[in-house]
This record gives C-alpha cells, structure tokens and sequence, in this order.
C-alpha cells in the first residue's frame, strides 16, 4: 500500500472509532502519530492534493506550448514585481515587517498576469465560494485558449536561508476552505530578498529611511514535491479558561 493512503486510511479509521469509543482510538493514534519516521515524513504533496481535493497535480511539460507560454509571462511578471517593490517610492519600502509584503508581491503579479494576453488570473475563492486570501494556493492563472490552470504561490525568504530546514510550506487539507479546484501546474515562486537596510544620508529628510531590495526570483515546479505531516492538537482560549477549571486567580 502506498505511503499516504496508508497516512489517509489511519486517520479516517481514528476518526470512525471517535465517534463509537471517545478513549480508544487515542491509545492507537499517538503511538502511530510518534512513529515520525516511517509514515509521516517524505509523502508525495500530489497525492495529499489528489486525496484532500480530488485534484491531480500536473507537472509542467518543458516541450508543450502552453506551459512554455505561461511559464513565460509568469517570469516577465516577476521581473517586473520585482523591479516595482525595489523601487524607492514603493508602499513595500514603508512595510517594516517582511511578513507585511507578501500581500503586495501577490497584488502586483495578479495585476500584471491578468494584463497579459491570453491569461486570467485571481485569487482562487474557497468551496464556500468565499475570497480568502490566506492558505495555498495564493493566485489561480488560466490560459484562456487551453482553460488550462496554474496555480502560484509566492513566498518570500532571506539571503542565506534558501537550505534552511524551518517549515516555509504548509497546506491545510479543509473542505470548507478549500481552494484546489482544478486539475494544475503548481508553482512556488520563491522570492530572494536582502536583510532591511538603513539608508544614512546628511542630506535628505528620509536620514534612517529602511530599504528592503528584492535580488532574484525562482520558479518550483511542486509535482515532485514532498512534505511531513505535522501531528498538533489545538485548543483556544475559550477551551482553556473555563470557569470550571479555574483553581486560583490573582487581585485585578
């Protein structure tokens, strides 16, 4: 049996036995979800799509002509972004916080691929059909000749950090919000950029104004892409500070 089926039929089998018996399927599921190694490492990212959406990932095709077209104007979309946020009257250079610019890469590249002939693109809507902009995928292009989907995803990283092993990707398999809706090429368009700089200059106003500058671009084709799971179990305030299970408080 393959590796995420697998991954997929223990936890539907967890999910069965909740519903009949609230303490047993715990006693299976944390033992399996500790056994990092062997299930939850090194599962196909198209597998995860194809069974949480129905949706196959498509590879890109270096020899079919709508992927080398699109693949084009995507690459002359990004070298424009770029040349946008690095400029010195960009809203990007007024965003202290790295994390704050990404909303405006995925405005820019939303704006000029739907400029570009023969493509559509937005951001994808939820089944609910709700426009959210968190969660993957951030953008959906169309090739208006062929219906054919991309969906693209940018993401921003600094200098030195491309071989990081920190998490950078995460999908969240949801029914409600989900945003996968066609068979696709999947992109990551992974974003270089440069620690904040200070600009020091006696002469202007702006002495201390930051700078972030924008070095290079690539584009990751996720159709052998590979991903963990990462067991949590979460809980709210409002799940934690119930009056019941208050046992002392401090004055106010």
């Amino acid at each position: 049996m393959a590796r995420f089926p697998l991954f997929a039929t223990a936890i539907l089998f967890g999910r069965l036995c909740v519903a009949q018996t609230p303490t047993a399927p715990i006693d299976q599921l944390i033992p399996w979800l500790l056994d990092e190694q062997s299930q939850l490492r090194g599962i196909p990212f198209s597998e995860v799509i194809l069974d949480a959406t129905g949706k196959r990932v498509l590879p890109f095709d270096p020899k079919n002509e709508t992927d080398q077209r699109v693949l084009k104007q995507i690459g002359m979309a990004l070298d424009e972004t770029l040349r946008r946020m690095n400029a010195s009257n960009s809203v990007v250079q007024n965003v202290k916080r790295i994390n704050e610019v990404s909303s405006h890469f995925e405005d820019s590249l939303r704006e000029l691929l739907n400029a570009s002939p023969g493509l559509k693109c937005d951001f994808p809507r939820t089944n609910d059909g709700k426009l959210q902009r968190f969660g993957y995928p951030d953008l959906r292009i169309v090739d208006v000749a062929s219906n054919k989907a991309f969906y693209l995803d940018p993401k921003l990283y600094a200098a030195g950090s491309r071989d990081s092993s920190f998490r950078t990707f995460y999908f969240e398999p949801k029914v409600s919000t989900n945003k996968i809706h066609d068979h696709a090429v999947h992109f990551i368009a992974g974003i270089e950029h440069q620690p904040l700089m200070t600009s020091v200059s006696t002469a202007s106003a702006h002495t201390g104004a930051t700078h972030w500058k924008f070095t290079r671009w690539e584009l990751i084709d996720l159709a052998n892409f590979k991903v963990r799971l990462k067991a949590e179990f979460q809980g709210s305030n409002r799940d934690m500070y119930r009056t019941e299970a208050v046992v002392a408080t401090g004055p106010k």
